[in-house]
């Protein structure tokens, strides 16, 4: 009977003294966490640029900041408290250099104000704890979106990704992060620099990559594509961008009545082709085709080749992002008005 009660009393000892799986988990973030150090700490914490902008209201250079051009699933938070701000769902390309969303992650940790510093009054953005300068608010934003553009400056926030949202205190934002499916598909269309430029900044589009499809040679390159089309892989949100809206921007940004031309380019590299993943994305390709080719305004049969994807062979890095690099760079691509759809 002794033995049995002191196995007991050991048992019950080490069960107090393990960790509870609770205790194991990581410590979800509360408002009570994201306060405002003192300004000394901040100038250890921070670095030149980061407290240059976050706490003297400067300005980070177009595309030469951390984030402008970030597509991984994540959310961003204040470089000074750690409130989170932002979500990668509902970040797109506006073309600007800065990194643009749609809308905040958190309405509550923003704050507004006006800034009178130009000659034009603007809105500016700052977050509620950390009080940090953010960058401004525009209405010029994606209409489907709401029509805000959050120009932000990367020196103010932090990228936390999925795969560390937990571990950071962000856990509660798992669920909206990891419920988004992607899809993928190649559009081609003439040069691939200007049809690069309008898909990335089509909000529900994820990312966009420039290569070459369509062709038999393996290892495609800019030198040596023969039978391939110059395309973008456009990797997309189907519950933001349905195919048929992916679609209708597709065909307005490119004349889809001349098989092997666009603006100045010719020959077979420069073809309008959609090269479809999915059985789904064939059907809903087709039928815009054939809809265009009934109540269309374009004059002329689509001739837009539409082919199940194969081999992608993403092209040289001089050729990624090209105009964002190259602003005065060529071009021949522009929306035509959505009336040339026959809506």
């Amino acid at each position: 009977m002794m033995t049995r009660m002191r196995l007991f009393a050991a048992a019950f000892s080490m069960a107090l003294a393990a960790p509870s799986r609770a205790a194991d988990a990581p410590k979800e973030n509360t408002m009570s966490d994201y306060q405002r150090p003192s300004d000394e700490d901040l100038r250890k914490k921070l670095t030149p640029r980061q407290y240059a902008v976050a706490c003297n209201e400067e300005t980070e250079p177009p595309f030469e900041n951390a984030y402008w051009d970030n597509h991984a699933p994540g959310i961003y938070v204040d470089v000074i408290s750690g409130e989170p701000l932002f979500s990668s769902l509902d970040k797109f390309d506006s073309g600007t250099g800065w990194p643009s969303f749609t809308r905040p992650l958190v309405p509550e940790n923003i704050t507004e104000k006006t800034d009178r510093k130009l000659f034009a009054g603007r809105t500016e953005v700052r977050s509620k704890h950390g009080q940090a300068h953010l960058g401004h608010v525009f209405a010029d934003g994606p209409k489907e979106a709401g029509g805000l553009r959050y120009c932000m400056n990367s020196a103010a926030l932090r990228f936390v990704p999925l795969d560390k949202l937990e571990a950071e205190g962000y856990g509660r934002f798992l669920p909206l992060l990891k419920t988004v499916r992607t899809q993928t598909v190649e559009l081609a269309g003439g040069c691939f620099w200007g049809m690069q430029r309008i898909l990335r900044g089509i909000p529900g589009v994820l990312r966009t990559e420039v290569g070459y499809a369509g062709g038999k040679v393996a290892g495609a390159t800019y030198k040596n594509h023969e039978g391939h089309a110059e395309a973008v892989q456009v990797i997309y949100d189907p519950e933001k961008l349905p195919f048929e809206r992916l679609l209708r921007w597709y065909f307005r940004m490119h004349d889809p009545t001349t098989l092997n031309r666009q603006g100045n380019d010719t020959g077979a590299s420069y073809r309008s082709a959609i090269f479809f993943h999915t059985e789904d994305q064939r059907k809903t390709a087709e039928a815009m085709k054939e809809r265009l080719n009934k109540k269309g305004k374009w004059g002329a049969p689509i001739a837009t080749e539409i082919s199940k994807a194969g081999p992608f062979w993403k092209a040289e890095e001089d050729h990624q992002d090209y105009l964002e690099k190259h602003p005065k760079g060529y071009t021949c691509h522009f929306l035509r008005p959505e009336s040339v759809l026959g809506d």
